[in-house]
């Protein structure tokens, strides 16, 4: 079937049961200050484009501009009807104060002042200390969703401090849901196996470009009913243009000359198709039933417009046929 995938939706379920996402989700990394700044302005012009184009899903985390995400986006949210959108922030970075650096830019990757540093913390105090910051810092008086952020080297702890201490504050109305965020499939298919969560993040593990997580996570997630979201949908930029450049970035890091060349023939195909790459990034995760929403980081309301053009775009399903037999896609989707 040929046919506009539907970006707009109610944004909350059932009073006692998990939220439910728009289609389609905002990502605020970008108002941390992710790579370069934006000013408060061009954040709040792209939370009123993406609300007036019907999101109602917006996600952010402490570890994005040292909080500045979190206070930016609690200010854009604040007038609306609290029960008409969901919120999902991460834990697992405390934010400590560091008044020794703060003359100093942040380290990773956020132009802000490096007046905090992140410590790891798993821990059952450490989870609802990061939940209490987070409802601070937002003006928020719940979170929908937390996810435990990029857990890769503190499984034991996550999987028997955080996820309980989470599922506490889900059974204390604090919070809607439990899930997990990474940028690797398996072990978060462990933690749908394995523990009481709700939802999964995936970023770049599952996107035109690469399908790993078919063989291990989206198969659980189905078995289990738990939803996954995608993000990293154009695998940190690859995928976002219509024709890859030569310095195209991939898993945040220059792409391989290699890569860059299977992102060019799948442009090709997209292009005899009447569909762009960035069109058909975005439509290809949202067809797997499994997929709940996409989230896609956006910094401005002129590129919150061009995301909304493109998650409307018409993709016919004879492309994924022919990225299929050409080799380009590991599932005729």
């Amino acid at each position: 079937m040929t046919g506009r995938p539907d970006h707009r939706g109610a944004a909350l379920d059932a009073v006692g049961s998990p939220p439910r996402l728009s289609p389609l989700g905002f990502g605020a990394s970008q108002g941390g200050n992710l790579y370069r700044a934006t000013s408060d302005e061009d954040f709040a012009a792209a939370v009123d484009t993406a609300w007036a184009g019907g999101i109602r899903y917006f996600d952010t985390a402490p570890h994005y501009g040292l909080g500045l995400s979190e206070r930016r986006l609690g200010a854009a949210l604040r007038s609306r009807p609290r029960a008409e959108y969901v919120v999902s922030t991460k834990v697992g970075r405390l934010l400590v104060p560091s008044p020794e650096t703060a003359h100093l830019r942040d380290p990773e990757g956020f132009d802000v002042p490096a007046d905090h540093r992140r410590v790891w913390d798993f821990s059952r105090d450490g989870v609802r200390r990061s939940v209490e910051a987070s409802l601070r810092r937002t003006g928020l008086d719940r979170v929908d969703v937390v996810y435990l952020h990029d857990p890769d080297e503190h499984w034991e702890q996550a999987a028997h401090e955080a996820v309980p201490a989470l599922v506490e504050l889900r059974e204390q109305g604090v919070i809607g849901a439990v899930g997990v965020g990474m940028n690797q499939s398996a072990m978060l298919a462990r933690f749908v196996a394995e523990t009481d969560v709700d939802l999964v993040m995936c970023a770049g593990r599952y996107t035109l470009l690469e399908q790993g997580a078919l063989t291990d996570l989206l198969p659980a997630a189905q078995a289990h009913r738990v939803g996954v979201v995608v993000a990293g949908v154009y695998n940190s930029g690859l995928l976002a243009r219509d024709t890859p450049p030569t310095d195209a970035v991939y898993d945040y890091q220059q792409a391989p000359t290699e890569v860059i060349d299977q992102a060019r023939r799948i442009a090709r195909v997209c292009q005899a198709y009447g569909v762009t790459l960035p069109q058909a990034a975005l439509a290809f995760v949202r067809r797997h039933p499994a997929v709940v929403s996409t989230v896609v980081g956006m910094r401005d309301e002129a590129q919150v417009a061009e995301t909304l053009r493109r998650a409307d775009a018409d993709v016919p399903d004879q492309l994924w046929a022919a990225l299929y037999e050409a080799g380009l896609l590991d599932v005729q989707s």
